[in-house]
């Protein structure tokens, strides 16, 4: 038990404004693209993150914003793209 307490605690969580181990997913009613609508555990706006909702993955597969070498949208392929900053929209 105390190595998962440590190992969350050092690896934290993407999202610095989510505690560790929180998960930090949005409510399934907030607006898409406001400050609400943020997957704390990936990063990327809770709306768009096809990790945590595998139903998005075809329409950015038909928009061609697809990365096949790591399985998630390139647009928000950090491996691919090391500049690309995904900002979480200000609160209001």
């Amino acid at each position: 038990m105390s190595l998962l307490v440590w190992w969350l605690a050092a690896c934290g969580s993407p999202d610095p404004s989510v505690p560790a181990g929180a998960g930090g997913h949005a409510a399934s009613d907030v607006v898409p693209g406001s400050h609400e609508d943020w997957c704390g555990e990936h990063a990327v706006p809770e709306s768009q993150c096809t990790r945590c909702n595998p139903s998005l993955v075809a329409a950015f597969q038909a928009t061609g914003d697809w990365c096949e070498e790591h399985g998630l949208p390139e647009s928000q392929c950090t491996k691919c793209n090391p500049d690309l900053k995904i900002v979480r929209p200000p609160a209001p």
